[in-house]
């Protein structure tokens, strides 16, 4: 993107900040790290690290999402960025990068004037020398798609095959509908003809089954396909939805199957993570 919607982007966030609304009343610290820190003219995306505590409504909404397998940051991601994209964030992680030697700019802490945080943001000027730097924890698979696996991810993904404990395939998906009429029923019950995600499940699930996978005992985005008592073997995850969720599949000796950015036209990729002893 270019620096100029970069820095709309995060005037935007701190407007939202001011105005406080739950869940951003809980925000302690805000940094802003990565190419755009640097100064880069033009910014994959914007890194921000965000500190923040809870509360019973914060631990209640986490613990349903944990439930039901959906993303506890829901609330504070549309909070700080709106309908906007473009803004990529890690929450609680200052620690870790910091002793990692990334490089952190604060923007604002809580019990500073607002006002602060956009001085400090226009002091990150221009810099036509900075570029965007090389993606730390890269792996072959990830090479075509780096802008797709998020940071996280690539830590945990990098960090486990580099044991020697999974491996990776990055695959081309091709559109088409499984054998199987359950299948196809419940994915046609859950999403609409328009939708990407409609399409990025249907080219998943036939996939599976032309690889001759047995597809009762597959779970599609947080729900199975077919109610059995056979074990589960595959989790289908269509945009890092239910990445929380990943280390117990794999530590259970199960495969990941990740479609990365489900789209109605573009191709779609995918990354098949598999256990390496299973």
């Amino acid at each position: 993107m270019k620096r100029e919607r970069g820095t709309r982007l995060l005037t935007d966030m701190i407007d939202r900040l001011e105005g406080g609304q739950w869940p951003l009343g809980l925000v302690d610290e805000v940094y802003v790290s990565g190419s755009y820190a640097r100064g880069a003219l033009e910014p994959k995306d914007i890194d921000v690290v965000v500190e923040h505590g809870t509360d019973k409504r914060w631990l209640n909404e986490s613990l349903h999402a944990s439930c039901y397998g959906k993303d506890s940051y829901t609330s504070m991601k549309q909070g700080l960025r709106g309908n906007t994209r473009g803004i990529s964030f890690q929450f609680r992680g200052r620690d870790s990068l910091t002793a990692e030697g990334f490089p952190l700019t604060l923007l604002w802490r809580r019990g500073e004037p607002f006002d602060l945080a956009r001085q400090r943001l226009a002091a990150l000027t221009p810099d036509p020398d900075a570029g965007s730097a090389p993606r730390d924890h890269m792996l072959p698979a990830f090479a075509s798609i780096e802008d797709l696996v998020p940071r996280p991810a690539r830590i945990e993904l990098h960090t486990r095959h580099t044991k020697g404990e999974i491996t990776i395939a990055l695959l081309t998906l091709e559109d088409g509908r499984p054998g199987d009429p359950r299948t196809t029923r419940h994915i046609e019950r859950r999403w609409l003809d328009t939708s990407p995600l409609r399409r990025a499940a249907f080219a998943a699930s036939s996939f599976l089954e032309n690889r001759g996978g047995d597809l009762s005992t597959v779970v599609l985005h947080g729900k199975r396909l077919q109610r059995v008592a056979a074990e589960e073997t595959c989790f289908v995850d269509l945009g890092w939805h239910y990445f929380q969720f990943m280390s117990r599949y794999l530590d259970d000796g199960q495969a990941w199957l990740e479609v990365p950015n489900p789209h109605r036209t573009k191709t779609l990729r995918a990354l098949l993570i598999e256990p390496a002893n299973r």
